[in-house]
């Protein structure tokens, strides 16, 4: 690839742990879920977006069904601290080993 032509990125994600004071649990198919984990990508347009992921409170493994992030104001404060980390973690990356 030539140094003048920028390369197609199609995706940018983070997984996030989700403090425990900021944890939820929601209901799927029956199974109450407790939500432990945050995936952000940043969208084409320069916004985020995020998907909750979390074990059944229940025990085991469950299976891997995506929530939505509820609106509030610290849940897009660990957002938006998570994302400008990652971008910072990005920045300074030391190339492949």
């Amino acid at each position: 690839m030539s140094s003048d032509v920028a390369p197609d990125v199609s995706a940018l994600a983070i997984n996030v742990t989700i403090p425990e004071g900021l944890r939820w649990t929601d209901t799927r198919r029956g199974e109450e879920f407790t939500l432990t984990t945050l995936n952000v990508r940043l969208l084409p347009d320069g916004h985020l977006a995020a998907k909750a992921y979390g074990r059944p409170v229940s025990g085991g493994r469950g299976t891997y069904v995506s929530f939505p992030v509820p609106s509030t104001l610290e849940l897009a404060d660990l957002v938006a601290r998570a994302a400008s980390y990652a971008g910072t973690l990005w920045t300074a990356h030391r190339g492949l080993v």
